[in-house]
């Protein structure tokens, strides 16, 4: 299987992982917000960065900066 190179300087400051939907849409995901009782995070559309696979095992966290 092909491994994307996700290229977080195009991600929003926030986001946190990068996925491709059942559709083949890639979206950037952000935390899920405070004071709620469900998981539900923002959503941007994101480049698909040549990804080919199973949109199951898309999901991709941002990687740790190094300080």
């Amino acid at each position: 299987m092909y491994e994307p190179e996700i290229d977080w300087s195009q991600a929003p400051r926030e986001a946190l992982w990068w996925a491709i939907d059942g559709d083949g849409h890639a979206h950037w995901f952000t935390a899920p917000k405070p004071f709620t009782s469900f998981w539900f995070t923002d959503v941007a559309e994101a480049p698909i960065f040549g990804f080919r696979g199973d949109w199951k095992k898309s999901l991709r966290p941002r990687p740790q900066e190094q300080e």
